[in-house]
């Protein structure tokens, strides 16, 4: 076929679907804008940056690598990555498991008055702001005055300090996170369960399956791929441990167990205006999120989960 031709045909295909492209317009320009746009801001990261002078006329860091050094030299490193690491692995896995549950048992119920009502109770926390979930977290686990803690001193006990005791903080950061988003979560699991086929229950049914045997035999493979999907996405961000949430509520007696990455580069980085350090380590888990999307995704092709 003539390139003239081709090229008209394929005008004319992306004219007939002219609407469909008009829609994705703002999807595009939104990337373009917020996300390759300021990519250029990566040179921030191998340069002394300074505001007034701009990301051009800033000098060049001596050297190139000053930054990176930086951080890695810092005597917080291991335990930032450390932290990291293990809360994001938390999160990750009890926030996984517990969310196919609650999809489950709704998928499983027979009162679709009471599922919906479980579903609605379950996510409407997500929409909560974490000073929101803060607040509750120190009505219920506040070692003064907690309902939790009231009572254990009422049955006899010594109030726990869940907040500020590194035994427990870890925990109370997971617990919560898990709350938070439990239902949020479970819609997912719960939009491939419902696009199972309905002859493979009728056909395991015949054969004598009970309930439990079906969701192990049935349902739980039929949704692999979405498992395996979003566990592939949560890896690559596995240095995203949650800023917002951490920031507002560790404080220096748990520091040592919940201080990560991104809370240090905001008080090192951006409290002093060290703005080409913060780029730095900006670029540095990005590299990582890279590497581990590209790994997790490459192992996820045995189980027929890849992203690509």
């Amino acid at each position: 076929m003539p390139k003239s031709a081709y090229r008209a045909k394929v005008w004319k295909r992306i004219w007939s679907m002219r609407i469909l492209y008009l829609m994705l317009l703002p999807g595009v320009a939104y990337y373009i804008i917020y996300k390759y746009i300021p990519m250029y801001g990566v040179l921030i990261a191998f340069k002394d940056y300074d505001i007034l002078s701009g990301i051009v006329r800033s000098p060049w860091a001596d050297p190139w690598y000053k930054h990176f050094q930086f951080f890695f030299e810092s005597p917080y490193f291991s335990q930032l990555l450390t932290n990291t690491f293990l809360i994001s692995l938390y999160k990750t896995i009890w926030g996984t498991i517990p969310a196919i549950g609650v999809a489950l048992l709704i998928h499983e119920g027979r009162s679709l008055w009471l599922n919906r009502i479980v579903q609605t109770l379950s996510y409407m926390p997500h929409f909560l702001s974490y000073v929101i979930i803060y607040g509750i977290a120190i009505a219920f686990l506040s070692e003064t005055s907690g309902l939790v803690n009231r009572w254990v001193v009422e049955a006899g006990g010594n109030g726990i300090p869940f907040l500020t005791s590194t035994a427990y903080f870890r925990s109370v950061l997971v617990g919560t996170d898990v709350w938070k988003d439990l239902g949020w979560g479970a819609i997912i699991y719960l939009a491939a369960m419902s696009s199972i086929d309905a002859t493979l229950y009728e056909a395991a049914r015949i054969d004598g399956a009970g309930r439990l045997r079906r969701i192990w035999h049935v349902t739980l493979p039929g949704i692999r791929s979405v498992i395996i999907l979003l566990l592939v996405l949560k890896v690559g961000s596995a240095l995203d441990a949650g800023f917002e949430q951490i920031y507002i509520m560790y404080n220096l007696q748990v520091m040592p167990v919940a201080d990560i990455i991104d809370t240090w580069v905001f008080r090192v980085g951006l409290e002093q205006l060290n703005f080409s350090l913060a780029t730095a380590v900006g670029l540095f888990k990005s590299l990582i999120g890279l590497v581990l999307i590209f790994l997790s995704n490459k192992l996820a092709r045995r189980w027929g989960g890849n992203l690509w």
